[in-house]
C-alpha cells in the first residue's frame, strides 16, 4: 500500500538561533536522521550556518533566481520542483524558508494551492515572522493598526497614513528608489521613516531612521531588509488622502459646522456647479497649472456637496458615486478592459455609444422609439448645444455635404436677418430675435464643418478683445485721459495700435 507523499514547510525565523522554535528545530534534526530531503528557499539566510555546524544535510533553490528573469517565474518553479520531488520521494520533502512559512511567502502559498490538487499532504510549522522582531525593535504596538505591503508590488492605493506601514522584501537600492517614489505621493519628502537590517540578528541588525527622500540612500539593503513608515495624524499627510475631504465636507454639513454649509440645497448651489466648472475652463485657457489644481479643487467641493446631501438622507453617498463611475468607465471601455479593439478614437467612440445603447435595453428603454436627439442637457450654453444637436442630426444623415452649402445657408439667413431688422413693425421683434438664431445656428454648422469648437471659437475672441481693449484703457491712464475725453476715432487708433502690439497667449 502507497504512502501518500508529503512535503512539510519550516520557518527558519528570523535569523537569531535563540528565537528558532523548538518544533521547528526538531523536525531539522530528524530530517538528517530519517535521510528526508531538506530544501531551503535560500542559502542567505543566518540559520544556515546552524545547519552546517551540526551537519544537516540540505540542498538550496537559489540557482532558480539566476535561471528565471522574474520572481514570479522563480516561485513558480521551486513549487515545481517540490512538487515532482515529493511525488518521486518515498520519504517526507522538507521545505524551510525564512521567517514564518505563512508572512511574505508566495511559494507557500503556490504550494497551498497546488499540493491538494495533486494529492500531496501539506503541513506547515511556523516560526518567527519579522512581524515579531518589528514589533519588538520598532516599539510600536499593532493593536493600533497596522499594515504590511510588499515593495515589489506597492500600489499608492494601498497606503493609509492614519495606520503604521511595514513594507518587506526591500531586496536592494533599487527597490528602495522605486518604493521611496511611490511613498512620495502620499508622504512629505521630510517624512521620518525607518530602514531595518537584519531584525533580531546579533552583529548583523541595523535600524536607521532617515527623511523619506533619503531613503535609497541607505546602505546594506538585502534579503532581510524592510522599512517602516510610522502612522501619522498630521494635516501635512491626511490633506492629501480622500477620506480627510469626506470627514471635512460632513462636518461643514453637521450641526455643528458651517451654517452657510449647513443651509445649502442642490437648487441653491446649481449656480456655483456651473460657475466652478466656468472658472476651471479660465485656467485652462490661460495655460495656468498652479491655478488649475485650485480651481478643480473647488468644483471637486461642489460634488462633494451634492453627494453629502444625499448621505445625510440615506440615498448614496460619494463612495457609491465612485464606484458607479468606475464600473461604468469599465464597461464602456471593452476595448481597454474586455476583447474589443479600437486602433483610434472614432472606433473607440462606437464602442462608447455601443455600451451607451445596451445600457438603456437593460433599463428597458426602446431605443427604437427615442429620439435621435435624446441625450443632449437641456441647460448647455447655447453654441456647445446647437454643435451637440447637428452632430446627432448628421448621425442619420441630416446634414450639409460640403462647406459650400454651409456657407451659402449662412448667407441665406444674414439676408432674412436684415429683412427682418428693416421691417419696423411691432410684431417684427420675434422675428429678428428667430433670425438672429438662425444665423448663429448657421454659423455653428459653419464651425462644424471646420472642425472647430464655437464654444472655443468665441471664448478665444472674447480674450482677444479684452486683452485690446485694455491696452487701450491703459494707454489712455498713460495720458491722463478717460473714455469721455477721447473722441471715436482717437479710440479706432489705440485700437488698431493694440493689435498690433498685443499677442493673446
Amino acid at each position: 500500500m502507497s504512502t501518500q507523499a508529503q512535503i512539510t514547510v519550516l520557518g527558519l525565523g528570523t535569523g537569531d538561533e535563540d528565537q528558532l522554535t523548538l518544533g521547528v528545530w526538531k523536525k531539522l534534526q530528524s530530517a538528517a536522521k530519517s535521510q528526508a530531503a531538506l530544501y531551503l528557499r535560500t542559502e542567505d539566510h543566518p540559520m544556515v550556518r546552524m545547519l552546517d555546524s551540526n551537519q544537516i544535510p540540505y540542498q538550496t533553490f537559489d540557482a532558480n533566481y539566476v535561471a528565471h528573469q522574474s520572481f514570479e517565474g522563480v516561485y513558480e518553479s521551486i513549487a515545481e520542483s517540490l512538487i515532482q520531488s515529493a511525488k518521486d520521494s518515498s520519504t517526507e520533502v522538507i521545505y524551510a524558508v525564512p521567517g514564518h512559512p505563512m508572512v511574505a511567502e508566495y511559494t507557500v502559498q503556490l504550494l497551498k494551492q497546488r499540493c491538494p490538487e495533486e494529492g500531496i499532504s501539506l503541513q506547515v510549522l511556523g516560526g518567527e515572522s519579522f512581524l515579531d522582531q518589528a514589533f519588538l525593535r520598532f516599539g510600536f504596538d499593532p493593536i493600533d493598526g497596522f499594515q504590511l505591503l510588499d515593495a515589489t508590488s506597492l500600489s499608492r492605493y494601498a497606503l493609509n497614513p492614519q495606520m503604521h506601514t511595514i513594507i518587506g522584501q526591500v531586496y536592494d537600492t533599487y527597490t528602495a528608489s522605486d518604493l521611496k517614489i511611490s511613498l512620495m505621493d502620499t508622504y512629505p519628502d521630510e517624512y521620518r521613516v525607518v530602514v531595518g537590517h537584519s531584525l533580531g540578528v546579533a552583529g548583523a541588525e541595523q535600524i536607521i531612521e532617515v527623511p523619506l527622500h533619503e531613503l535609497d540612500h541607505v546602505k546594506g539593503y538585502g534579503n532581510l531588509s524592510l522599512v517602516w513608515v510610522p502612522k501619522s495624524e498630521e494635516d501635512e499627510v491626511r490633506y492629501r488622502t480622500f477620506g480627510r475631504l469626506h470627514e471635512i465636507v460632513q462636518i461643514l454639513r453637521s450641526p455643528e459646522g458651517c451654517p452657510w454649509d449647513r443651509e445649502q440645497t442642490h437648487a441653491s448651489l446649481r449656480k456655483n456647479l456651473i460657475e466652478e466648472a466656468y472658472e476651471v475652463l479660465e485656467t485652462i485657457d490661460e495655460d495656468d497649472p498652479e491655478h488649475m489644481c485650485e480651481e478643480l479643487g473647488d468644483l471637486l467641493l461642489q460634488v462633494m456637496l451634492h453627494a453629502q446631501m444625499e448621505e445625510e438622507i440615506g440615498t448614496f453617498t460619494v463612495y457609491d458615486v465612485i464606484a458607479t463611475l468606475n464600473e461604468k468607465l469599465i464597461r464602456r471601455h471593452p476595448h481597454v478592459f474586455g476583447n474589443n479593439k479600437a486602433e483610434d478614437a472614432d472606433e473607440a467612440l462606437v464602442n462608447w455609444n455601443a455600451m451607451k445603447a445596451e445600457e438603456k435595453r437593460k433599463k428597458g428603454i426602446d431605443v427604437t422609439k427615442q429620439s435621435v436627439l435624446d441625450g443632449v442637457p437641456r441647460d448647455l450654453p447655447g453654441l456647445m448645444k446647437a454643435l451637440k444637436l447637428q452632430k446627432k442630426a448628421a448621425t442619420v444623415g441630416f446634414d450639409w455635404s460640403e462647406l459650400r452649402e454651409v456657407l451659402g445657408k449662412l448667407d441665406e439667413e444674414l439676408v432674412e436677418l436684415r429683412e427682418a431688422i428693416d421691417n419696423t413693425s411691432e410684431e417684427a421683434a420675434q422675428d429678428r430675435l428667430e433670425e438672429l438664431g438662425d444665423v448663429l445656428f448657421s454659423i455653428v454648422n459653419v464651425a462644424r464643418f471646420l472642425k472647430i469648437d464655437p464654444e472655443e471659437a468665441i471664448a478665444h475672441t472674447n480674450r482677444k478683445f479684452i486683452q485690446r481693449f485694455s491696452y487701450m484703457e491703459d494707454q489712455l491712464r498713460l495720458k491722463g485721459l478717460s473714455f469721455e475725453q477721447t473722441g471715436l476715432s482717437e479710440m479706432e487708433n489705440y485700437w488698431q495700435e493694440a493689435k498690433k502690439v498685443t499677442k493673446l497667449r
